[in-house]
């Protein structure tokens, strides 16, 4: 694919071309996964071979069309935004091309040290990975700078990208060799899960563990931050529509805010639980009360909220 440079002119509202390119490319990936895992019985450190091509084309996929909206919200320095997107569609376009190829090799893409073409390999998936971090820190950072509408949009969009950024920087921590693999290197360094083996059982199709630790959770979690939160923001904008309780802007944002404060907040507790080895589906006492008391308090503060709201409305003074 040929790439050239984006027009200097102003680009408000368009999107990311190169990467919705990309996500054309995942969506087919995606299928083709799909019947590999119909019609492929292998299985690669204890889970379905195409289940991994599955899901990385389905993320990255994701990713790409929402970081190529996110792009087309700048009204400047958007062509350093274009080269960070396209930055970002390259590396990624090249991790999936690792992970398809591993397994058409049948063998593992992540964590393969067993030989020097697969610490190459390895090498090079890391450095994408890196690479799309700061390509999407670099993008971040611009949508910190400009005007992106209301202060519930606002809000949306940039909690979404911090928390999206923290949930990516969480992958790093699987590549940290185990305490057990430097004991007996056996070609693997880096692992997903805690306390117990890759290999071990785990939830259909997105294969977290549910006998240990795992550190995909936390990453899954905080890396579609950017997905859930403008989502959020936008059925609020939708719902006051029809509802009035929710037509003003304050009460949006600050639904919004307790949002962004909810989900930063399950982010952290799931990352506490995959560190200390407990399944995300069997938590710990003091995980569940943790849990617990943090929706209970994102709860009481939409009602508080609301309430808030109502009084406003039927205030003398409300317009």
């Amino acid at each position: 694919m040929r790439i050239t440079a984006p027009p200097s002119g102003p680009l408000l509202g368009d999107w990311h071309r190169p990467l919705l390119a990309l996500a054309l490319l995942m969506a087919g990936a995606a299928v083709a996964s799909a019947v590999g895992l119909l019609v492929d019985q292998r299985e690669l450190v204890g889970a379905a071979a195409w289940a991994k091509p599955l899901k990385f084309a389905l993320s990255i996929g994701v990713y790409s069309v929402t970081l190529a909206w996110l792009i087309g919200q700048l009204r400047r320095w958007r062509r350093v935004a274009w080269w960070a997107g396209t930055l970002t569609a390259i590396v990624l376009a090249i991790e999936m091309v690792i992970i398809i190829g591993a397994v058409l090799a049948n063998t593992t893409s992540h964590f393969n040290v067993s030989t020097p073409f697969n610490i190459a390999l390895w090498s090079v998936m890391a450095g994408s990975v890196v690479a799309a971090w700061v390509a999407s820190m670099a993008v971040a950072m611009l949508l910190f700078r400009t005007d992106l509408g209301s202060p519930a949009r606002s809000i949306a969009i940039r909690a979404g990208v911090a928390l999206s950024l923290v949930g990516m920087a969480l992958a790093f921590q699987m590549a940290k060799p185990t305490s057990e693999q430097l004991r007996n290197p056996s070609g693997v360094e880096g692992a997903h899960a805690v306390g117990t083996s890759d290999a071990g059982p785990g939830l259909f199709l997105l294969g977290w563990s549910t006998i240990g630790g795992d550190l995909r959770v936390p990453h899954f979690v905080g890396m579609h931050a950017v997905q859930v939160l403008p989502l959020v923001a936008l059925l609020l904008a939708i719902a006051a529509r029809k509802i009035p309780l929710l037509r003003d802007p304050a009460t949006q944002t600050r639904l919004v805010a307790t949002t962004a404060a909810l989900y930063f907040g399950a982010l952290v507790v799931l990352e506490v639980q995959a560190t200390i080895g407990q399944s995300v589906i069997t938590p710990s006492i003091p995980i569940a009360v943790a849990a617990t008391a943090l929706f209970g308090g994102a709860t009481l503060a939409t009602a508080l909220i609301l309430r808030a709201a109502r009084k406003k409305a039927h205030s003398p003074t409300a317009p």
